[in-house]
């Protein structure tokens, strides 16, 4: 279930109880006529349970509010009250499984910043896991896995895709190349300075590796991987998994491919690097088009469960990013 927090010019008011009263998946409403000063307007509040959340944000943006108001969402953890469970039963479907478009929409939009915190992550990443091909050592190469912060970018781009928002697509690719770059070219010099401290030669790399020569051999399976990972981790993502995704970030090599291609061409070993970079654009390309097919179907499969309910599922807007943001407060009037 969400919390939804409304400030609604007082023309737009009644429009908007209006709306959320005839909602069978809307309880708890709770109006405060003037209550709201920046923007001015009347505070109305309530909970939504999650199937019917992308619908309500839908109607209430066609009535303006976001322009001329505000709203916004935040998850309900806990809710004792039978008019929830009157709600939660009217509705379509079921809660585990809906995707509220402009919640996926704002928490992927603030993935595609190219920050110094991303920068720093998807390098530190990079080099532990380019530490891990050289010592053929899966545990470094795990934990590299987890620390890359690349899929965030990635699952922002799925959704720009389907929403047609090429900013968004713009900003993606951008944090992933620049990204990737700047890490690979930090790794390329960490393993310059190793090899000149005695710590790793380029003997490591040419040895025998049998536990992480994979990075730079891929095959069919890459591709197989890389698709069910796209899959696995949107729906994560829209189902707020969180153990479901860093599942999903210890199976792809990303990050690893990156590092091999790095420590490679450190050392002039231009067949293992372009290996590895085939196998870096094989896993990124799959898990874009599996998450955006997943994303394709849930899309698809929500209309059809409208339909048999009489209610219909609002299309995915184009024109811009979706302004609601989820709150991490833990919610104070919810019921």
């Amino acid at each position: 279930m969400l919390h939804l927090r409304v400030i609604t010019p007082g023309d737009r008011s009644s429009a908007v109880v209006d709306l959320l009263a005839a909602d069978p998946g809307v309880t708890h409403l709770v109006v405060i006529p003037g209550a709201a000063r920046q923007p001015a307007g009347d505070y109305v509040t309530c909970d939504v349970v999650r199937e019917s959340a992308d619908g309500v944000l839908h109607k209430l943006r066609e009535l303006g509010v976001e322009t001329h108001g505000a709203i916004a969402a935040e998850d309900v953890e806990l809710t004792l009250s039978a008019a929830a469970d009157r709600a939660a039963d009217a509705a379509p479907g079921h809660g585990e499984d809906a995707v509220v478009w402009d919640e996926i929409a704002a928490k992927t939009g603030e993935q595609t910043v190219l920050t110094g915190t991303f920068l720093a992550l998807i390098t530190v990443a990079t080099m532990i896991a380019g530490i891990g091909v050289l010592l053929d050592q899966p545990i470094l190469i795990v934990g590299a896995m987890v620390v890359g912060p690349e899929f965030g970018p990635l699952a922002a781009l799925c959704v720009a895709l389907l929403r047609r928002q090429p900013g968004v697509v713009g900003r993606s690719v951008q944090a992933l190349t620049v990204g990737f770059l700047v890490a690979m070219v930090a790794t390329v010099l960490s393993t310059w300075a190793l090899t000149a401290a005695g710590l790793v030669s380029r003997d490591m790399l040419l040895a025998e590796r049998p536990l992480t020569d994979f990075i730079w051999r891929p095959d069919a399976l890459s591709w197989v991987v890389g698709l069910l990972a796209g899959v696995a981790g949107m729906l994560s993502l829209t189902s707020k998994k969180s153990g479901s995704l860093v599942g999903v970030l210890i199976s792809v090599t990303t990050v690893p491919a990156a590092a091999n291609v790095a420590v490679a061409a450190s050392y002039g070993v231009w067949h293992e690097a372009t290996g590895s970079a085939l196998q870096l654009v094989i896993n990124l390309a799959a898990i874009v088009l599996a998450g955006l097919l997943t994303l394709v179907v849930q899309l698809c499969w929500w209309r059809r469960v409208a339909r048999r309910t009489g209610r219909g599922v609002p299309r995915q807007r184009a024109d811009r990013p979706a302004p609601v943001t989820a709150s991490r407060r833990p919610p104070r009037d919810a019921g």
